[in-house]
């Protein structure tokens, strides 16, 4: 009778802490859930921010020295020039995009668009140039007609090219916050590393924690300075001759020049189709025709010159993962999306190597896992 009397205690007591652990657990995740609902709008715009905190912090620092110590002034500042030097060509270049859709809208729906005749050689291409040649020469000769064939498959392209401008709408005002969020996280920045350091002990533990930190702060800084930076320098440079030169949809150039610096794919892809629609449209004459190609030229390879001074190292993330990462998050975010992206895949492949490398006893086997 004892034993049964026992037994029935040791089982209601059970029963009361799985109980109590599992009320426990569910505030716990309805706090989260409610937290992440919350944040959730602003997410990539804050990962971007703290992304460029990181990034920048090492000359945010150099700032703090040249003005006296003061952390907050040395974050304004940096955060001026970010926006002057970034974000306005930025805002500018992909202004001139939206602009030039709107302008070849108009065009069209006023049937002010004169499409030229298609090269003979357009035909001999193997698998498509018959049927480019074809929908290139009824563009030509009848251009509402083909438009008129096309409708369907031409109003799903317009509703995407709206949420596609949307989206880079969105993306420049969440420039501005991540630049202004930044700045914030860098003026507290020794606070910032430390609570970084503790939640990483925290997950992991003392060596680990420190390692883990270490490596996503290289992994970030070798993404955003030897891809991501290298590629947005290289576009906008490119972007910003071919507005002087007065080269017709900047914008789509621009944002096509980043990918392919992304990418790693040569930007002379981009600027190249640039220097010969400026010979056959521009008037700028030969002299500064010819100044205006060299510049573009210089544009596109202008990251063999960048890599080196902003990269002591390579990228250990491989290439398909970044430009995965940038795809990804483009899709997903649009144009902010694809720098987080880039960065957080190549983070999240890096922890992952380095896991794969400590072996199941927990220790490194290679240096580089460290």
């Amino acid at each position: 009778m004892e034993n049964n009397e026992l037994s029935t205690v040791i089982e209601k007591r059970l029963v009361a802490r799985f109980l109590d652990m599992f009320i426990k657990l569910c505030l716990i995740l309805g706090l989260g859930s409610f937290c992440f609902t919350i944040i959730s709008p602003f997410l990539n715009m804050l990962l971007w921010a703290v992304i460029l905190a990181v990034t920048l912090y090492p000359l945010h620092q150099r700032f703090v020295a040249r003005m006296g110590g003061k952390q907050g002034l040395a974050a304004t500042v940096l955060v001026v020039l970010g926006i002057l030097l970034i974000v306005a060509p930025t805002v500018a270049m992909l202004t001139s995009l939206g602009d030039s859709i709107s302008s070849l809208v108009v065009n069209v729906s006023h049937h002010n668009l004169v499409i030229p005749a298609p090269p003979e050689g357009i035909a001999s291409i193997p698998l498509v140039g018959k049927k480019l040649f074809a929908v290139w020469h009824q563009a030509s000769v009848d251009l509402p007609g083909l438009i008129q064939s096309y409708r369907p498959q031409l109003g799903a392209f317009t509703k995407t090219l709206v949420a596609v401008m949307a989206s880079m709408g969105g993306g420049l005002i969440g420039f501005v916050f991540s630049f202004i969020v930044a700045g914030i996280v860098m003026a507290w920045g020794g606070p910032g590393a430390r609570s970084a350091e503790r939640i990483a002990v925290r997950i992991t533990d003392e060596r680990r924690g420190a390692n883990l930190t270490k490596l996503c702060t290289s992994t970030i800084r070798a993404v955003a300075m030897g891809v991501i930076g290298v590629a947005f320098i290289q576009a906008l440079l490119a972007g910003v001759v071919m507005a002087i030169a007065g080269i017709p949809a900047v914008g789509i150039f621009f944002v096509l020049a980043l990918i392919l610096g992304i990418a790693q794919v040569p930007v002379l892809l981009v600027t190249a189709p640039a220097i010969v629609i400026m010979w056959m449209t521009g008037d700028h004459g030969m002299v500064m025709n010819i100044v205006f190609t060299v510049l573009l030229v210089v544009a596109g390879m202008v990251d063999n010159v960048l890599k080196p001074l902003l990269l002591g190292r390579g990228v250990d993330a491989p290439m398909p993962v970044v430009l995965i990462g940038a795809l990804g998050g483009m899709a997903a975010s649009g144009i902010l999306g694809m720098f987080v992206g880039a960065t957080l895949l190549s983070i999240g492949y890096r922890i992952f190597m380095a896991w794969i490398d400590q072996g199941p006893d927990g220790l490194a086997t290679r240096e580089n896992a460290q």
